[in-house]
């Protein structure tokens, strides 16, 4: 075969694959965008077709349904891989906490990665939760996240604890910065009250330090 057809071959297989991932991401963003502006129950697969400018059948054809769609975002978003309990949004935050010796520089490292992260997943957290309660996959998927967060969580006391003792048990503390940091409550102070990204990340670094510093 001359060469120069195997060069067309290759250029249009590459093509054709690139075309499909943009279609592929741009379907992910459109349904993301529609789930925390409409809420799960409000989105149709139409509505997402529409918003990615793509027609229905391209998104049955590769999503099959909208609980696939959402347990991709998930997945890519939030969890990351199966063999990391960590959930894949904590473990640069964690490793970056890890490297530091002040435990006061900890905590404010912490805060402020957490209120980064949170302006970006909170409000496709609540999509999980609303979503869950009518399909279990998102449900296995939402206590894989909720489980691994507080394994993460943990890790982070431990983090802090081998730069100095807290005032607290590991339990106690575990479980506190878990609740503190959750999205239900970066949601009830970002959202309800108001607060600027800012104004939580100082709240939670300053409640923390109090709590667990001694």
């Amino acid at each position: 075969m001359p060469i120069q057809k195997q060069t067309k071959r290759k250029y249009d297989s590459s093509r054709r694959k690139a075309q499909a991932l943009e279609t592929h991401q741009q379907i992910l963003v459109s349904a993301e965008n529609l789930f925390t502006s409409k809420g799960y129950a409000g989105t149709s697969i139409e509505s997402i077709a529409q918003k990615a400018s793509v027609a229905p059948e391209t998104i049955y054809a590769t999503f099959k349904n909208k609980q696939t769609i959402l347990s991709k975002l998930i997945k890519t978003s939030i969890l990351g891989d199966d063999d990391n309990p960590v959930p894949l949004m904590l473990r640069e935050q964690i490793r970056e906490v890890a490297e530091e010796r002040n435990q006061k520089r900890q905590i404010q490292l912490f805060a402020k990665r957490i209120q980064v992260l949170m302006s970006r997943i909170a409000q496709l957290l609540e999509v999980m939760k609303s979503a869950s309660k009518t399909e279990p996959e998102i449900k296995r998927l939402l206590k894989k996240y909720v489980d691994g967060r507080f394994q993460g969580m943990g890790f982070f006391i431990d983090c802090v604890t081998a730069n100095g003792a807290l005032r607290v048990n590991k339990l106690t503390a575990t479980e506190t910065v878990w609740l503190l940091t959750s999205a239900e409550v970066y949601n009830l102070l970002t959202i309800e009250r108001g607060w600027s990204g800012e104004e939580y990340e100082m709240w939670l670094s300053q409640t923390l330090e109090d709590f667990l510093l001694q």
